[in-house]
Formats: C-alpha cells, structure tokens, sequence
C-alpha cells in the first residue's frame, strides 16, 4: 500500500496568521485569489465571480468543470486538495436554469471556493463527473442523481444511493415533484417491499451480513432496536 502525503492547514509560505473576519458585507469584499487565477488560465469558461458573505462563488461553463477542477487540485499554486460536496438547485422560476455546485477547500492555502455549472431548461440533465479527480466524488455525485437526476458522465458507477434501483416516481429534490411523490402509500410501499436489497452487495458485503447471527442475543436485540447514541 502506498503512502499519502499530510496535508497541514496553513502551511503555504507567506501567508497571514488566521483572523476570524469582521464586518463581512453581504455582497462585494474581496474575492479568493483563484478566481483570478481561473480567468487567466479558462478565459471565457469563467462566466461570473460573485462574493456573497464573504465566500467566492466562480460560475463556469459547466462542461469544462473536469478540467477546472483537475487545475485546481494539481497546481501547486492552488491545491485544492478536498472536494467537500456536490450538490444542486433548481429555483422555482421555471425560466431560471438548474445549477450544478462544487465546494472546493484548499488545506494547504486556507482557502474556499464554490463553482458554479448552470444547466439552462429544456437542455439535458448532464455534466462531467469529477471521480477522476476525487475518489470521494462517488457517493457525492451518486446522491446528486439519486436526488435531481442529473446524469454525471464519466462516473464509474452511477446509480441511485438513498432510493432503490427500481423507485420509478422521479427525482425527490425536483421542484415538479409532489410532496406526497407520484404514486399512492399502498403502492409505494409494495414497490419497497418488491425490492431485494441484496441484488447490488457483493459476497464479501453479505457474509459480513450473515455474521449478525453469530453474534450473542443480547447484542442481536439490541441493533434491532437501534442503539442510542451515547450508549
């Protein structure tokens, strides 16, 4: 097994001794020194910087985000070592398009960064997936579909994470979907119910299953139960 490299917080030379801002504005104040960084390097696929409480929002040409994201994570001016989420939104004005978000964090520079990937309506739900980049961007961006349906090319295993495989009423995260989803609790529940479970464990995941009846009783009653934190 190969080695890693610990990664400290702050340890890029010529860096100010952390400060908890004050007075941050709502909008305007300084950007992160990256968004600069990617003008120079993108030109025209950095479409807008806002700042907003004093975070950096990058908006992007949502299908050049692979290259973006592997510059920030390889150049060593910027090192952005740890992909923290990635996640969407799709506003209630039907007209506004659907934005796909990265949250980026450089250790080694203190620094945060949220990009930005817009989808306009009526074009489909696809953008790069990360997972080259961040191995951590698999269940992230498994949820993201799971939730909104956006399709993430590239991912090597792209399916759903919360909902099972065959859960046919949509995308719960989608502003067109009912609260109360598309089919009836009766029907909703024999889908639950018709599922298997273990279709997508692999043998080593099942064994270690199976062993919960080797375990003593007390121990087996109690994790039916649900143990409480703290206990």
């Amino acid at each position: 097994m190969s080695g890693f490299t610990v990664i400290r917080a702050g340890t890029a030379p010529d860096l100010p001794t952390p400060a908890t801002p004050k007075r941050v504005p709502h909008r305007g104040g300084a950007a992160n020194p990256s968004a600069e960084a990617l003008k120079a390097r993108f030109g025209d696929a950095i479409r807008r910087v806002d700042v907003v409480w004093g975070e950096t929002s990058v908006t992007i040409d949502a299908a050049k985000v692979l290259d973006i994201v592997r510059w920030l994570h390889d150049d060593t001016s910027q090192s952005y070592e740890y992909l923290v989420d990635v996640t969407a939104v799709e506003f209630r004005d039907r007209a506004l398009p659907i934005e796909v978000i990265w949250h980026l964090r450089s250790i080694k520079y203190r620094r945060f960064l949220r990009l930005k990937g817009l989808i306009e309506k009526g074009n489909p739900l696809s953008v790069p997936s990360v997972w080259a980049v961040y191995k951590g961007a698999d269940w992230l961006e498994r949820e993201c579909y799971d939730m909104f349906g956006i399709t993430f090319t590239g991912h090597p295993d792209l399916r759903r994470i919360l909902l099972w495989e065959q859960y046919a009423e949509g995308f719960p995260l989608r502003k067109d979907f009912p609260l109360r989803g598309r089919f009836s609790r009766a029907e909703q529940l024999r889908q639950a119910l018709s599922a298997n479970p273990e279709a997508r464990y692999s043998m080593e995941e099942l064994s270690i299953a199976d062993a919960f009846a080797e375990l003593p009783l007390d121990m087996r009653e109690r994790i039916k139960h649900g143990e409480s934190t703290g206990e």
